[in-house]
């Protein structure tokens, strides 16, 4: 009989982590959803929809999904940017 050789759960977990890690999960995407916008510029999903309602904030629609462009986001960040004395 041959011995049946197990891989410890240690190096099991490795693998598992080096697959979650690879690098095509590694590539920023460009186009974000409403949701993730808001996460990103640290404001509510429907003050995001505002935005865009209200032509401040440029957005791409696909279909019936809307996604808001990573440089857009900068780009109003940087313009909403205040510089105050104290």
């Amino acid at each position: 009989m041959g011995t049946v050789s197990k891989i410890p759960d240690k190096i099991q977990k490795v693998k598992k982590a080096q697959r979650i890690n690879n690098p095509v999960g590694m590539l920023k995407k460009r186009l974000y959803s409403i949701p993730e916008a808001a996460e990103y510029l640290g404001r509510s999903v429907w003050s995001i929809r505002e935005l865009i309602w209200a032509g401040k904030l440029p957005s791409v629609k696909v279909g019936r999904r809307i996604h808001l462009d990573i440089i857009d986001l900068d780009n109003w960040i940087e313009r909403n940017k205040v510089t105050t004395f104290l």
